[in-house]
């Protein structure tokens, strides 16, 4: 042990010196140092975060964020988890899909969207080393040699512009750096889970360096098919991905460059024919998480491919940094999804037989172009200002068993300018505050419309329904903030702000011979106080804070249900109200806790909105009906909101010989939630709860740790989300992982 520089046996020495000059005998300096020591080795350390495009301590930015970096997303990771893994694992932050591993959906505080369609609009972000992820495919790009996650909770549209009403979840991966530096980690578990990851870096020469990274995950098919007889039919898939990265370095001029890409074939989401009984959503007799019975060809097989590109420039000038972010995104692919659940024989099956769909994601191009000037100083009043430009461009051929297969096109333009200033009015008190204007457009369009290999003839008044679509919007939205540090330690923070999601065009029904639909912009008032504090000599960290939001035409999805469609409305209103609690304590040197709890009211505000519930009249609908049997929904939740999230985390450190020996522990538990836009006594979830643990070795002397881990460790069953127009099928969460996994770092 050294302290200082000096070993423990210096120290002692000069404590018996000093002692003896002081009138203090050796054994209570020791007692002192040692105590000393402690203290130290116990604290917190200060984590610091870019959530105002500029490196700050969490503690210091008035906005509720939670991050996740070292064995905390490792941990949570270990199985080879896709991005969804994150639902849960931070307060108020949700997250699931109904297409595998290739397109998630993210809700914070309540707000998200449920279209499962590959031209989905949501209103959490998804950024990624400063660029924006757009579509559905983009945001589930593999998660590794990540450096840290930022959930931003609330509106966040001034500096990070349109759709993000709900927050954003920022990576940000290991940058290059001079020193060497490298690492590889192997695992193998249960389902044939074999992943290997790793990255090399260093410099090149005194002013340019490089990273390479790299990871390889594979999970063998472990599903049965009773229908086909096939064993081991569906359920895995095989991931590549790799990142190059290059930072040039001068006294004027910094310059990061990324190339990166993604190759992936997998198991689309398992949907499993009437697992729940009429009444209950309870999982019934019909649910066997190792077999699924499909009469469709191709077993939900997916695949996509994906690369993208960026260019981050910092010109130094005169007391400020300008900043150019240049970024190119490609993506194309599609997959199969045997809708039904298994087939019409299957016990309890409905009237309606087979149903599957394939989606193709055609030519996905998304091009951003971001400037920002900074300011660099240490004066009271800092600032920021820029301009952004987004275009996206993509097509989806839709292919139905009895409609044929159909194409349409999606178009965005996007540009914004803004600015942010804060100001700091003496040692107590900072007030911040920003603007953005922003201008949107997306066009729409029909293409071929095949059945059986010939073009379908469409009607003169489909015709007309079917015509070019274009919709434009312009918005401004703004921030209000103050910050006082009543202490070096603790601060109260209070912030206003409005923000908005842009209109969306949804053109999937076209496949099934329906017109498109438009959802005009939402726009968000969001309200929030919140207190940052580090206690007990900063071995607690105690983060909370509350929350009203107001949206007004807030865009809702309505799938499925009698009409079996995807079509987008608009509620006259929607409100939110809750709190967030995140805390990490520092118990004992070798000993330290952590997590959180979110509560979250959400309710839409409509008198007359109606949507059509369940179809064949299986589920038991608890909303009023008219008189033609659809579901009007005010006053219901926000659907796939959870009303509470707990998650808890704890890590214990044993020490031997060069190293130690710790235990990772880590359990969620997620509250009501309602999986549609109406209720229903099936289609909803409460308690669902997952564990995790880890056991390792770390081997100090020779940089390298071995472990054991479990995830979901106790093998629940939870109810993630359901299709409702023919029977009562469910999806669930992923089983039961257990592994080892080596890691070795070299410097």
């Amino acid at each position: 042990m050294t302290l200082f520089g000096k070993s423990a046996l210096a120290v002692a020495v000069q404590a018996a010196i000093f002692g003896s000059v002081l009138g203090f005998s050796p054994a209570t300096m020791a007692q002192e140092s040692d105590k000393n020591l402690e203290t130290e080795e116990k604290k917190l350390e200060t984590i610091t975060i870019t959530a105002q495009r500029r490196s700050q301590s969490i503690q210091e930015v008035p906005i509720s964020v939670a991050t996740l970096s070292g064995e905390k997303f490792d941990s949570i990771f270990s199985s080879g988890d896709d991005i969804t893994a994150l639902a849960i694992k931070v307060p108020g932050l949700y997250a699931e899909s109904s297409n595998g591993r290739a397109a998630p959906r993210f809700y914070i505080r309540g707000l998200g969207n449920t279209d499962f369609d590959l031209a989905a609009s949501q209103p959490v972000s998804i950024v990624m080393d400063e660029v924006v992820m757009e579509n559905v495919i983009l945001k589930s790009f593999p998660l590794f040699d990540i450096q840290q996650v930022e959930v931003i909770r609330g509106p966040q549209g001034t500096l990070f512009g349109r759709n993000t009403t709900a927050g954003i979840i920022k990576f940000d991966t290991v940058k290059p750096r001079q020193d060497f530096d490298a690492y590889v980690k192997t695992t193998a578990g249960t389902l044939g889970t074999a992943h290997v990851e790793g990255a090399v870096g260093g410099g090149l020469t005194d002013a340019l360096s490089a990273r390479a990274s790299f990871l390889s995950q594979h999970r063998s098919n472990w599903v049965d098919n009773s229908f086909t007889g096939q064993q081991d039919a569906l359920g895995g898939y095989d991931e590549r991905a790799g990142r190059l990265q290059f930072l040039y370095e001068s006294d004027q001029v910094d310059a990061l460059f990324n190339v990166h890409s993604r190759s992936y074939d997998g198991t689309s989401t398992i949907f499993r024919k009437n697992i729940l009984t009429p009444g209950s959503n309870d999982l019934n007799e019909n649910y066997d998480r190792d077999v699924v019975a499909y009469d469709a060809p191709g077993n939900n097989v997916q695949s996509y491919d994906a690369w993208g590109t960026s260019l981050k420039l910092d010109v130094k000038l005169d007391g400020m940094t300008l900043t150019s972010i240049s970024a190119l995104e490609k993506a194309k692919g599609g997959g199969i999804g045997d809708i039904d659940g298994g087939n019409p024989e299957q016990a309890g099956s409905a009237t309606v037989a087979n149903a599957v769909t394939e989606d193709q994601l055609r030519d996905l191009k998304q091009v951003t172009q971001e400037i920002r000037l900074a300011s660099d100083t240490n004066n009271a009043l800092s600032w920021q200002t820029g301009a952004f430009y987004f275009d996206s461009s993509f097509g989806v051929n839709t292919i139905d068993g009895f409609f044929g297969a159909t194409e349409v096109f999606h178009g965005n333009t996007s540009w914004a300018i803004f600015g942010q200033s804060s100001y700091k009015v003496n040692d107590k008190l900072t007030l911040t505050g920003g603007l953005r204007y922003t201008e949107d457009e997306k066009t729409f369009s029909v293409g071929q419309q095949n059945v059986d290999g010939f073009a379908l003839v469409i009607g003169v008044a489909q015709i007309q329904d079917y015509a070019p679509l274009k919709v434009k919007d312009d918005q401004v939205s703004w921030e209000l903030s103050a910050n006082y540090r009543f202490s070096n330690t603790t601060s109260l923070f209070a912030r206003v702000a409005e923000g908005f999601r842009a209109q969306t065009i949804q053109g999937r029904d076209v496949a099934f011979e329906a017109p498109p639909s438009v959802a005009d912009a939402e726009t968000i008032t969001s309200f929030e106080v919140g207190t940052k504090s580090d206690l007990l000599d900063n071995t607690l960290r105690l983060n909370a804070a509350l929350f009203y939001y107001i949206i007004d035409d807030i865009q809702l999805s309505a799938i499925g249900g009698q009409t079996q469609g995807n079509q987008l409305i608009n509620a006259d209103k929607g409100t939110g109200y809750g709190f967030e609690v995140d805390f990490d304590y520092r118990v004992l040197p070798n000993l330290s806790v952590g997590g959180g709890f979110s509560y979250n009211n959400t309710e839409l505000k409509d008198d007359t909105l109606t949507v059509a519930p369940c179809g064949s009249g299986l589920c038991t609908v608890l909303d009023p009906r008219t008189a033609g049997g659809l579901a009007l929904i005010n006053g219901n939740p926000f659907p796939q909101a959870p009303k509470t999230i707990l998650t808890l985390n704890s890590r214990y450190a044993y020490p031997v010989a060069s190293g130690e020996v710790y235990v990772y522990a880590d359990y969620q538990l997620q509250g009501k939630t309602n999986l549609f836009l109406y209720e229903s006594a099936e289609f909803r979830s409460n308690n669902n709860y997952e564990a995790g643990l880890r056991i390792a070795y770390v081997n100090d002397q020779h940089n390298y740790e071995v472990g054991v881990f479990g995830r979901n460790i106790t093998d629940q069953d939870n109810l993630k989300g359901a299709i409702d127009f023919s029977n009562l099928t469910g999806f669930v969460n992923e089983p039961r992982v257990m592994g080892v996994d080596f890691r070795i770092n070299f410097f």
